[in-house]
């Protein structure tokens, strides 16, 4: 039987231990201060931990917990709100590796869920062009 990402990080208490450690990076390095203010301008960042669970169930091979309350998992509708530069989507994806690295997720298959991130942070970069705004 094929492990999914999902599996591969130790399942949905290691996706929730993934989750936690990066919105708590988010929360205090100064460095990530844009990324806080990006989520502070939405729905703030509980609503971000408890729907970045979701969506990362399904996207790596777990329950569609995001789909099953949202009915879609359209990546660029769901950050269509918010004013995404390519500095926010690499600060993002810096933030993530230092989740993956600081978790210990070494290895080729972490290297792969890491080129799948890129590849979806980056189809999310609408240069701060927000429609209707």
């Amino acid at each position: 039987m094929t492990q999914t990402m999902l599996d591969q990080i130790g399942g949905e208490p290691g996706l929730s231990e993934l989750v936690t450690h990066f919105y708590d990076l988010v929360e205090t390095e100064p460095e990530a201060a844009r990324l806080l203010a990006l989520h502070m301008d939405g729905h703030g960042l509980e609503h971000t931990r408890e729907e970045q669970f979701n969506f990362l169930s399904g996207f790596m091979g777990g329950r569609q917990y995001y789909l099953e309350k949202h009915r879609h998992m359209n990546v660029r509708e769901i950050h269509a709100h918010v004013p995404i530069l390519l500095e926010d989507a690499e600060l993002w994806l810096t933030v993530m590796d230092r989740t993956l690295s600081d978790l210990g997720h070494l290895g080729p298959k972490t290297e792969r869920l890491r080129t799948t991130l890129r590849k979806v942070a980056l189809l999310l970069v609408n240069d701060g062009k927000v429609p209707g705004a």
